[in-house]
């Protein structure tokens, strides 16, 4: 069996020799990489091997880049779900404690009622002054507000009218509050109760407003009757 590196050669003198041929890759002694035979050294690459598959690498990039915008657009949509939830989550959470508040005080009204009627008369002294100080602190401090003073405006959203009278009072307004009955009171936007009140009514110019006078009848002369 011959080695396909080996085969003969004649030479010009019709003398056959042998040539030997050493392809081994690896040069034994500089330890370097050797070209191949049939190709000359320092040639370059087959154009096929290092030129990059540029549309295989846009297809590549193009896929890429589509999957980064679906996720960024995935991520701000959980991002502002999220911040939804949280306003609603704090929004129901004020919403049940200022229901729980409302419930609570609510039942303290006729308590503090009772207080005003008392300092009206001159009762609220004392020991009894101070347990009265101290409760309208603390629902005052859960946010309950007494409304509805004499000389305001009168509001039938806050106001409830009892009674009306009319005399000359000084202002823009066309009816205010005269007396108040019993103080209304409420929390942050929402009315307790009532301000029970008594409102005087006036004209636009300021003055009390009058009935308007009817004309006189006057009876016409028998002569001129047909």
């Amino acid at each position: 069996m011959t080695n396909p590196d080996n085969h003969s050669e004649r030479t010009e003198n019709g003398d056959e020799r042998v040539v030997v041929r050493d392809r081994r890759r690896i040069d034994p002694v500089t330890g370097e990489v050797r070209a191949p035979a049939d190709e000359p050294a320092g040639a370059a690459p087959a154009a096929e091997d290092t030129a990059p598959e540029n549309g295989a690498e846009s297809v590549a990039a193009a896929e890429l880049a589509a999957q980064v915008a679906e996720r960024t657009a995935d991520l701000q949509r959980v991002t502002a779900e999220y911040a939804n939830y949280r306003r609603r989550v704090d929004r129901d959470r004020e919403a049940v404690l200022v229901g729980a508040r409302v419930q609570f005080v609510s039942d303290l009204l006729t308590v503090l009622d009772d207080l005003d009627r008392a300092e009206a008369h001159g009762d609220l002294t004392g020991p009894f002054k101070s347990v009265g100080d101290k409760l309208v602190a603390v629902v005052q401090k859960l946010g309950l507000e007494a409304f509805g003073s004499d000389g305001e405006p009168f509001d039938p959203s806050v106001h409830e009218a009892v009674q009306h009278e009319a005399a000359e009072v000084d202002g823009p307004t066309v009816t205010v509050v005269s007396t108040v009955l019993r103080r209304g009171y409420r929390i942050a936007d929402r009315v307790l109760r009532p301000a029970m009140v008594t409102v005087t009514e006036r004209a636009d110019d300021g003055t009390a407003a009058e009935p308007a006078e009817a004309a006189p009848i006057t009876e016409s002369d028998p002569a001129e009757r047909p």
